[in-house]
């Protein structure tokens, strides 16, 4: 269905969308759009770095630390 929009047809979107809503309106939102994008990108990369820091500490455990342990 949306592979034969090509060119003009996004051009159509983009000129109904700021007759619709304005310049102002429109460029607000891709600010905010823009934010929740880095704030995704940035929750994705803590996240990662969580899972890494605990495969090291994984790592760092050796079989006669859990002998201890136990």
């Amino acid at each position: 269905m949306l592979n034969n929009i090509g060119i003009p047809g996004i051009l159509l979107i983009a000129v109904v969308v700021l007759v619709l809503f304005g310049r102002g309106k429109v460029s607000s939102l891709m600010g905010e759009v823009g934010k929740g994008i880095t704030a995704f990108k940035k929750g994705v990369n803590d996240g990662q770095n969580e899972v890494d820091e605990a495969l090291e500490e994984a790592r760092d455990v050796t079989p006669e630390d859990e002998k201890d342990k136990a």
